[in-house]
């Protein structure tokens, strides 16, 4: 496989935005109406918001690139925001982890999965994942992270459940 993995710039802030809401686009689009979904596409992957993640000092994002240099994937990690009561300022979220499904298997994810975890380092580590997503829960569990809450995710008017994950 000759995919790589490099850290986001700024400089990759329109690829980091448009990547973003293709794959949400592709994962989810079939459980929203469509003002929903363009509402929470236009505040989860704006431009500006993307570019603030970019340079923010405390948040990571990776992307995965084809052979060609195509942005396939990408991971997005940093503090954890994630609404909980036992949440430390020290802890750390994988706040989003993608990859085009064009581009699934071969254990791309996994290689994204595994450089976002091994930046957060040995710190607590959250993750939300919507109640409904049975594998990424498995490979979570399986990586040690358990339940230990819920919350709703919104999506434009939607609201999703979702589950909080955590190890350490």
């Amino acid at each position: 496989m000759t995919d790589t993995i490099r850290r986001a710039t700024i400089d990759d802030a329109d690829t980091v935005s448009s990547l973003g809401a293709r794959t949400f686009t592709e994962t989810f689009a079939h459980l929203y109406p469509p003002e929903d979904l363009e509402t929470f596409l236009a505040y989860a992957y704006g431009l500006e918001r993307t570019r603030n993640d970019l340079a923010h000092p405390d948040k990571a994002t990776w992307l995965l690139e084809d052979e060609d240099g195509e942005a396939i994937g990408y991971a997005l990690a940093g503090p954890c925001d994630l609404p909980h009561d036992a949440v430390a300022p020290t802890d750390g979220e994988l706040k989003r982890i993608y990859v085009l499904k064009n581009h699934q298997g071969g254990g791309r994810g996994s290689r994204l999965l595994n450089t976002a975890l091994d930046w957060l380092g040995p710190r607590r580590i959250w993750i939300g994942v919507w109640s409904e997503n049975f594998g990424a829960q498995k490979l979570y569990g399986r990586l040690g992270f358990e339940k230990v809450g819920e919350y709703h995710f919104p999506v434009g008017k939607t609201r999703d459940l979702e589950f909080i994950l955590r190890r350490g």
